[in-house]
């Protein structure tokens, strides 16, 4: 199981940090992403990262957002900084029990955990 948490309402240039700690059964090889969803839209890729190292970004989101992991405390994290409001989506984190390649780690039909989503707002 994965729960997202971390969202909530914050201002036009500021930051979160969203955290998604897995529980139950760890693997010792996984792929783990963040995606979001602006209402209305379809969700999209935000950034992934992999056991034994490896990230991907989204190519419109690098440099603002940062994505990390703590293997043991099973959590990863994305920092999220100079917000604006279109960064406004329910955030998801999602998992997959394999190490996929770097180049593959926005495909979101490779990950078959997602958590509960975490509403970010950023206000002008």
């Amino acid at each position: 199981q994965l729960q997202a948490y971390g969202g909530g309402l914050v201002q036009a240039g500021g930051s979160l940090r969203l955290s998604c700690a897995a529980s139950g059964r760890t693997f010792s090889s996984y792929s783990m992403a963040w995606f979001r969803q602006p209402q209305g839209n379809e969700r999209e890729f935000v950034a992934a990262t992999r056991s034994g190292g490896g990230t991907r970004y989204s190519t419109s989101l690098k440099g603002r957002f940062t994505i990390s992991r703590d293997d043991a405390k099973n959590t990863v994290y994305l920092q999220m900084n100079s917000l604006k409001p279109e960064d406004t989506a329910v955030h998801y984190c999602a998992h997959s029990g394999r190490r996929w390649n770097s180049g593959s780690l926005d495909t979101e039909s490779l990950y078959d955990t997602w958590g509960q989503g975490t509403q970010v707002t950023v206000s002008s």
